[in-house]
């Protein structure tokens, strides 16, 4: 594994409890199905998928020095990704996710990631004391980040000069958390990867459809967005235009973490040196294989 790594992953990294039903379902009801546990949470998504395209992604988060947290720094470890810069808290649990979906739909979720609240601008310790980068010498790499955090960190990030050089790539986790990333809506080196509900929440409109949105977040003051409109459109905005992509018809089984493929195979072939178009059709292919409950890398 390289020494430093590809890309920084800031923000939610815990335990995924999962419900899955192939059954339709609506509130109230209890029906078959499979529970699974895994290793999730926005930042962790964006890096698993990341380090299945050969990328080395370091994970900048905290976990409780619970067993809960060690397990889930053992499961990291063996992935591949980088826990070195991790935050544990001895006086903090372990952060978890619990979902229902039926039928490839989320029926309901409930997130509890109080620990990465509390835990604040301590997990950025790394970006300052010299190990990632340093005010006088910042981060100069993409930087993947999402609204798990605090509103007032994320005001802290857009004015850092840690982050002054970084190439900020932003997910708000979910449409209750999309206004926290308004401070950093204006920032010259920040990609908005939203979807059409979050994009509306953002800029106080609601849009005909992903392009609309785009492009209304650019008019914002956003330097670029990236807006997906579930099984019907992506699309890419900047000062150089709109780019529009159409999925690929396929049968949904799982929906949890599609959006963390789609922002993490959008980073990684631009990272590869993918143009605009491309990079966005690689990563509307990513997302609709992992939504059918596919592999990719």
């Amino acid at each position: 594994m390289s020494a430093r790594p590809d890309i920084l992953c800031i923000g939610s990294v815990l335990w995924d409890v999962i419900g899955r039903s192939d059954l339709p379902m609506v509130a109230g009801n209890d029906k078959p199905g499979r529970i699974t546990r895994l290793p999730g949470g926005v930042a962790l998504n964006i890096a698993m998928t990341l380090r299945r395209f050969d990328l080395t992604p370091a994970l900048i988060s905290v976990v409780g020095d619970d067993p809960e947290g060690r397990d889930l720094m053992s499961a990291c470890g063996r992935m591949g990704l980088m826990t070195q810069h991790m935050l544990v808290d001895p006086d903090l649990p372990t952060d978890r996710y619990m979902a229902i979906e039926a039928q490839g739909n989320l029926i309901a979720a409930i997130a509890d990631a109080h620990s990465l609240e509390a835990a604040g601008a301590r997990i950025l310790v790394p970006l300052w004391d010299g190990r990632l980068g340093a005010p006088e010498a910042p981060w100069s790499g993409p930087v993947a980040v999402d609204g798990n955090l605090t509103e007032d960190l994320l005001a802290e990030i857009a004015k850092s000069p840690v982050f002054a050089a970084s190439d900020l790539r932003l997910a708000p986790a979910s449409p209750g958390k999309a206004e926290r990333l308004r401070p950093l809506i204006g920032h010259p080196r920040a990609t908005l990867y939203v979807n059409l509900e979050e994009a509306g929440l953002l800029t106080g409109t609601v849009h005909a459809g992903a392009q609309a949105a785009a492009e209304a977040l650019v008019t914002a003051g956003a330097h670029r967005a990236l807006v997906t409109e579930g099984g019907d459109a992506a699309a890419c905005a900047d000062d150089a235009g709109c780019r529009l992509c159409t999925p690929p018809r396929i049968k949904a089984r799982r929906v949890t973490g599609a959006g963390d493929t789609f922002m993490a195979a959008h980073i990684a072939a631009e990272l590869r040196g993918a143009g605009r178009e491309d990079a966005l059709n690689q990563a509307v292919l990513a997302a609709a294989a992992y939504v059918a409950g596919e592999d990719h890398g």
